[in-house]
C-alpha cells in the first residue's frame, strides 16, 4: 500500500492512467483482498481464544489497514482533477510533460511530471511536489533549471518537452 499524502502540500491533479491505476486498487481492496482476509478472520475465530490468537490479530489489524486505505482513495477520488489532454502552450513544461534535462555531470535524464498519487521514481515520474518539477514548471527547451535540493544545488539544461505518451 502506498503512503498516505499530507493533504496540505499535496497537488489534486492525476493523469487517467494514474486515476485508472487508484480505481483498479480500490476495487482490488473491495473485492479480492477485503474478502480474502474477512475469511481468514472468521476461520482464526472459530479457533477459539481471541486474546492469543496471532492469525485472528493479524488479520484484524488487516483489516484496519485495508478499511483505511479504501476510505483515503475513495475520499482521494473524489477530490482528484483528471488532466487528460496537453496544454494549449506545448513547448512549455506543465503537469504531464515528459522532459529531458541534462545534469551538471553531462549524464542525461528523463523524467514525467505527474501528479503525488503516481510518482515512480523507477518509471522516471516526479510529483508535481517535488523541488525539480516545481523548478521545472513553465520552462522551455534550452532554459537552465536550478532545483534546490536537500544535498544542494544543482543546475540543469532542459533539453526536451514533450506530452506524448511513453513506456
Amino acid at each position: 500500500m502506498r503512503p498516505y499524502h499530507n493533504k496540505v502540500n499535496t497537488s489534486r491533479y492525476i493523469t487517467p492512467e494514474g486515476r485508472t491505476h487508484l480505481s483498479e486498487e480500490l476495487s482490488y481492496l473491495w473485492k479480492v483482498k477485503r474478502p480474502q482476509v474477512t475469511q481468514a478472520v472468521a476461520e482464526a475465530a472459530a479457533m477459539g481464544d481471541r486474546s492469543e490468537n496471532a492469525e485472528y490479530i493479524y488479520g484484524k489489524r488487516q483489516l484496519r489497514q485495508i478499511d483505511s486505505r479504501m476510505r483515503f482513495l475513495t475520499k482521494r477520488l473524489d477530490e482528484l482533477i483528471v488532466v487528460d489532454r496537453p496544454p494549449d502552450d506545448t513547448s512549455k513544461i506543465f503537469f504531464g510533460a515528459w522532459v529531458g534535462l541534462e545534469g551538471p555531470d553531462g549524464k542525461l535524464l528523463r523524467y514525467r511530471i505527474v501528479g503525488p498519487d503516481e510518482f515512480d521514481p523507477k518509471r522516471g515520474f516526479i510529483s508535481i511536489d517535488s523541488p525539480m518539477a516545481k523548478a521545472l514548471l513553465r520552462k522551455t527547451e534550452g532554459d537552465e533549471v536550478v532545483v534546490i535540493r536537500p544535498n544542494g544545488t544543482e543546475v540543469f539544461v532542459v533539453t526536451s518537452v514533450g506530452y506524448e505518451m511513453q513506456k
